[in-house]
């Protein structure tokens, strides 16, 4: 049996038989990870209060010769982020950020920067910094640099022709090429999304850099509508299927005005 031990991010739990859950936490030494918390359900001591979605915890956990789960042994709560979950609204961004990184991530590959990119907007979101949708903006935009799935907002996908040479106030974004096109490539086709260039010059601001400076940027109602629009289209299509967090997210968000 080995032991390890990491600060981690809870991003999924669920029952398993009367006292077990199974949890997925997103952990800052081994990536995603599944852990097995027996009897957590059953015993008030050990682990209450403490695996809360979305909370940040110190977790050691032991692994035996098979494949099976790792076994969750302690857990210490850093910060509960208690904040979201009082919030509707909070925790169907929160929600949908961890289904995210729950379905685009492998199992214990070291995703040190994605581990604190969710740590740090979790933060923001639970202290009321930033806008929920401003930091919905910034985490998506994030998980495509980080990933390799960086969409091409820099120039047209047919002509080459760059943005800032590009005469129309607006371009479209192309989601099948992942890029965007100038009004005269784009004439005739249809499935695009109508973006403003000072949209794209706004999300090309969130791509990579400083956190922090990157979370000052403030977007206009009708900015943060259009890459609202486009990263939920782009980022369900980059991970081949449509999260059911993004679904009631949209149920209950009224857009930006």
């Amino acid at each position: 049996m080995s032991v390890f031990s990491t600060p981690a991010i809870l991003l999924r739990r669920l029952d398993y038989g009367d006292f077990d859950l199974i949890l997925t936490l997103l952990s800052l030494r081994r990536g995603k990870i599944s852990l097995i918390a027996k009897s957590a359900k059953k015993s008030r001591k050990r682990f209450a209060g403490i695996l809360e979605l979305f909370s940040l915890v110190d977790v050691v956990a032991s692994t035996g010769r098979g494949r099976g789960l790792a076994v969750l042994q302690e857990a210490a709560l850093k910060s509960p982020f208690s904040t979201i979950r009082s919030d509707i609204k909070k925790t169907a961004y929160a929600s949908y950020w961890c289904e995210l990184l729950h379905n685009w991530l492998e199992e214990n590959q070291e995703q040190v920067q994605l581990y604190h990119l969710l740590k740090y907007v979790l933060g923001q979101l639970d202290s009321g910094t930033s806008t929920a949708a401003e930091l919905s903006a910034l985490f998506q935009m994030r998980l495509l640099y980080l990933s390799g799935h960086r969409p091409n907002l820099q120039q047209c996908a047919r002509c080459r022709k760059h943005l800032d040479t590009i005469e129309a106030h607006q371009v479209v974004f192309d989601i099948s090429k992942g890029a965007i096109l100038c009004h005269g490539c784009a004439s005739g086709s249809g499935g695009h999304i109508r973006l403003s260039k000072g949209t794209i010059k706004q999300l090309i601001w969130f791509e990579n850099g400083d956190l922090k400076k990157a979370s000052r940027v403030r977007f206009g109602a009708k900015a943060l509508n259009e890459s609202l629009e486009l990263l939920e289209a782009f980022v369900p299509y980059i991970l081949g299927m449509q999260p059911r967090s993004l679904k009631f997210l949209r149920q209950i968000r009224k857009p930006v005005s």
